[in-house]
């Protein structure tokens, strides 16, 4: 578990913490309530407040727990892939496939950012991290890799994943991650080894 993970510190918070998960990847942030979290965690709007302080705090807190989630889905997956060089950056699109297939609405860090986006709301900051967490990971898998320009390529490559992830929800195409990944082969291909 990531320190970034907030620490609910009783069973309670707990039971909020993992409920609002559920509901807030579901039905979306606006359309849940700190009342209806409260029923369905078995606890108070008292007690959701005094462990998190407010739904927005809440709500970051989900994404947290989120970003940290797939970081350690992504982790293993990559090193039980074995694979190596470049096949490790595109293991990268396997692997969000994988994460895609199991999270049918999407990613809950685009669909927090059309509710919130453009505000002041903490998990803004949370949503940026988690953006910028993929795109220097590709960065560092292309840096390993031994690709030289890694910071272009990896800016076009996370543009690809990104992609792959909206179009795959939002735009109904099952065949998403096998082009982003085919056109990110391309590119590989096409990189200049560092010297």
């Amino acid at each position: 578990m990531s320190n970034r993970t907030p620490n609910p510190a009783t069973p309670a918070g707990e039971r909020i913490l993992a409920t609002a998960s559920t509901l807030f990847y579901e039905r979306g942030i606006r359309a849940v309530g700190v009342d209806v979290i409260a029923l369905e965690a078995g606890t108070t709007k008292k007690t959701l407040y005094d462990r998190f302080g407010s739904k927005d705090a809440l709500v970051a807190a989900y994404l947290v727990r989120r970003a940290d989630r797939w970081r350690a889905f992504l982790d293993t997956a990559l090193s039980d892939s074995g694979a190596s060089g470049t096949d490790r950056v595109l293991a990268v699109f396997d692997v969000a496939e994988e994460w895609a297939a199991a999270n049918g609405r999407g990613c809950a860090f685009v669909n927090a950012f059309a509710e919130i986006g453009g505000t002041d709301h903490p998990a803004n900051t949370v949503i940026l991290e988690d953006k910028r967490f993929m795109h220097d990971t590709l960065v560092r898998l292309l840096t390993e890799a031994g690709v030289a320009d890694a910071d272009v390529l990896g800016g076009r490559l996370h543009l690809l994943y990104e992609g792959a992830i909206v179009v795959s929800t939002a735009g109904g195409r099952t065949d998403a991650f096998e082009t982003a990944r085919a056109a990110a082969g391309s590119l590989l291909k096409a990189a200049t080894p560092r010297r």
